[in-house]
């Protein structure tokens, strides 16, 4: 029982803390270093989820950005398109008040996460049969297959894209506590996923697949719960930069978003929590500090890249993670019986 009472206190604090940082960064915070610091929330979430597909149980997977748009896309079809028409038989659903508005959000991030859900599982089944290189040009394939489509379908703005989207994440000035909501959910959801007997399972998966199969682990349900769990989290992100940036286009969703989220995991470290949320900050802050040197800046960008993995192939971080110590209490020590 205290212990319950515990997680709800913390529960309490963390979301008490967060909007009142929303309130305050809001308001005393350059809107330029604002949005820096929400897409460094939205690829933290993305990295994350990527590496518990391929840091926590081995898959090669290099299309993220496909779950990532269909999150996006299935979300700003909910507020632009869908939720006009059933807000005439559901009218606590107008948008422009506080409720309404935060009520919406859950709904286009409920609609994204389970799309993107359903997409990772689809993906995940082929995950059954390959492996390594074949893996990645299957998730690859999956993710050109979404952006081809959203470049050619009209319905959601072909090239174009979309414009206009509902700026509920922001009602009520709460879009940073929106993204790192989830930017601590799918911390603690990977953490704890880690430090469980289920976790266990899915690191042997990544150690070794056939030895995992053989000991009874059943690797079909862990490497298709990796996937869909990783793509759904991928989709919240989707959900909540659409609904930030209030436009969305094809573009954003590329082969080379692609590549940028799978190079946070691996900068970070494949299996390290830690590892990613880093690598996703410095990925996404570096290339604005080196702003100023104009078009040099790529270059010196990519050449520390490059610097980095030839001094350190693991990761920043490897397989390790930075966690709260542990205190435990003193045992008394005891004098041994004499014989």
């Amino acid at each position: 029982m205290r212990i319950l009472m515990l997680r709800v206190i913390a529960i309490l604090v963390t979301f008490i803390g967060l909007y009142m940082l929303s309130q305050f960064v809001t308001y005393q915070m350059d809107p330029y270093y604002f949005q820096v610091l929400i897409e460094c929330g939205v690829y933290i979430i993305l990295a994350v989820s990527l590496n518990l597909i391929n840091g926590i149980t081995g898959q090669f997977s290099i299309g993220h950005a496909g779950f990532f748009a269909v999150g996006a896309y299935v979300g700003a079809a909910w507020t632009m398109i869908w939720q006009p028409m059933v807000v005439e038989r559901y009218s606590f659903l107008q948008m422009g008040t506080l409720h309404g508005d935060i009520l919406n959000l859950l709904i286009a991030l409920i609609l994204g996460m389970t799309s993107a859900g359903m997409a990772g599982f689809v993906v995940g089944l082929p995950s059954l049969r390959l492996r390594g290189d074949y893996l990645a040009i299957a998730t690859l394939g999956f993710a050109e297959v979404i952006y081809v489509l959203l470049l050619n379908i009209n319905s959601v703005g072909g090239a174009r894209g979309l414009n206009g989207i509902p700026t509920l994440i922001s009602s009520g000035n709460l879009a940073l506590f929106w993204v790192f909501l989830f930017v601590i959910i799918s911390i603690v959801l990977s953490r704890n996923i880690m430090q469980s007997v289920r976790g266990l399972t899915w690191l042997s998966v990544r150690e070794d697949e056939i030895a995992a199969d053989a000991m009874g682990v059943d690797t079909t349900k862990v490497k298709v719960t990796a996937f869909v769990i990783g793509s759904a989290l991928a989709g919240a992100a989707g959900v909540l930069y659409a609904h930030f940036l209030t436009g969305i286009s094809p573009d954003i969703f590329s082969m080379n978003t692609s590549i940028l989220i799978t190079t946070m995991v691996v900068l970070g470290g494949s299996g390290s929590v830690t590892g990613s949320v880093i690598a996703a900050i410095v990925l996404i802050v570096l290339p604005e500090v080196l702003r100023f040197l104009k078009n040099d800046r790529m270059v010196i960008y990519s050449v520390l890249l490059i610097v980095m993995m030839l001094t350190r192939p693991q990761g920043i971080f490897g397989t390790k993670e930075i966690g709260f110590p542990k205190w435990r209490r003193k045992q008394p020590k005891t004098e041994g019986r004499s014989a």
